[in-house]
């Protein structure tokens, strides 16, 4: 979970941290008045749970007022990396002698928290060479990981003589990274401003959201405001109690079970695809599958449609009849491929004969690769789904099964 800046910050201040005062304003016209309450010049930066925001154009300079209210009025009501802009920061301008950069966060490789820093911050650190990146394991049985050695490395890594003042800096980042079960703690840049003072001027955070409960209110009250969904379709799938993911690709994916559908996702890539989605209908869900594909559909950007059911607990008969319903309303142009398995596999398979005229792969290798070559043909194509040859797969293979959805009246 990803909380937007100033939530990060006021975090970040919670720990000893010093971050540039700000406002969160909603209306241009409260920028404005944030913009004459701290003094100009100010910083105006779209509030979004995302990072690039300045590569983006969601960071202005503003020297006045004015011009705090026209750039909150771009930014207010646009979408950045994926999220529309609801709130922006208002926040006090430093002038800054150098930017650095340091992060603590979950390493998976290492199984332990690492350090990163680097003496070069700012917009372009993603470009920076490994050993431009000074890279520290530290110790997660510690509560004071960050030692004199650790910090007089660091020190010196950037040039810096102050390692006493650095070692604060560095062990408030990593106390505050584990007293509120952050998986990240990104500070970029970290700043020193002409006077030799040390600024966050940035924050990145995400939190465990599963240790959320064990949290201060305060912190959970942070965490209830961030943005969960980045398009009118996730929202709408929301309301309906469905995790759904809008993503590039074009093979829209229906699948019970998290498990399941990252294995369908990765199959999908495999074979040479790109999925439009990632939608979970199990669990609870299962009986949500008619919504699951009404929202999966009304994507533009799918070109196929790939159901996969693996049922346990999850009926795969209840599944299918959802889907069928919502085929038979939608009478959909793209071909729909079906692998059904499990719990109520045999109702599924007769429910798709006798509605649809569908019979399901048999391997669900063989419909993800039929999604996929289905998926890549152009409109004008010769080889249509709408009666295609049962025995053979859009790319040319055999195959034992008709997958496509057919109109019957």
């Amino acid at each position: 979970m990803m909380l937007e800046e100033a939530s990060g910050k006021k975090v970040l201040r919670h720990w000893g941290l010093r971050a540039p005062h700000g406002v969160v304003a909603t209306t241009a016209e409260d920028a404005c008045l944030a913009t004459q309450q701290i003094g100009p010049p100010v910083v105006v930066k779209a509030q979004v749970p995302a990072g690039g925001r300045g590569k983006a154009g969601g960071v202005v300079m503003a020297k006045n007022p004015q011009q705090a209210l026209v750039a909150a009025q771009g930014l207010l009501g646009s979408w950045l990396s994926g999220f529309r802009v609801d709130s922006v920061l208002v926040e006090q301008h430093v002038e800054v002698a150098r930017e650095l950069y340091v992060a603590v966060l979950d390493d998976a490789r290492a199984r332990c928290p690492s350090l990163l820093f680097s003496g070069s911050g700012g917009i372009d650190i993603e470009a920076l060479d490994s050993d431009q990146i000074l890279q520290i394991p530290l110790d997660i049985r510690s509560d004071a990981p960050i030692d004199t050695n650790i910090a007089g490395r660091v020190a010196q890594s950037a040039g810096i003589e102050d390692s006493i003042g650095m070692k604060d800096v560095l062990s408030r980042l990593y106390a505050c990274y584990r007293d509120v079960d952050a998986q990240l703690v990104e500070v970029n840049p970290l700043a020193i401003d002409t006077a030799g003072g040390i600024w966050a001027l940035d924050c990145k955070m995400a939190l465990d959201e599963a240790a959320l409960k064990r949290q201060p209110e305060w912190i959970v009250e942070l965490a209830s405001t961030v943005q969960v969904v980045s398009s009118e379709l996730e929202a709408e799938a929301a309301t309906e109690g469905l995790l759904y993911m809008e993503l590039d690709g074009a093979v829209g994916v229906l699948a019970n079970g998290a498990g399941l559908t990252m294995a369908t996702l990765d199959a999908i890539s495999y074979y040479g695809g790109a999925a439009a989605n990632f939608l979970e209908v199990g669990g609870e869900n299962y009986t949500r599958a008619e919504s699951g594909t009404r929202i999966v559909l009304s994507n533009p950007k799918v070109k196929s449609l790939l159901v996969n059911f693996c049922g346990a607990f999850a009926r795969t008969d209840v599944m299918t009849e959802g889907v069928v319903k919502a085929l038979e309303q939608l009478k959909p142009s793209v071909p729909v491929f079906f692998s059904v398995h499990g719990t109520g596999e045999k109702d599924a398979v007769a429910l798709l004969d006798e509605r649809l005229g569908i019979k399901p792969y048999e391997e669900m290798d063989d419909a993800v690769r039929a999604a996929v070559a289905a998926a890549t043909l152009e409109p004008t194509d010769p080889q249509t789904m709408e009666n295609p040859d049962p025995s053979v797969l859009p790319d040319g293979s055999s195959r034992s099964h008709s997958q496509s959805f057919k109109e019957h009246s």
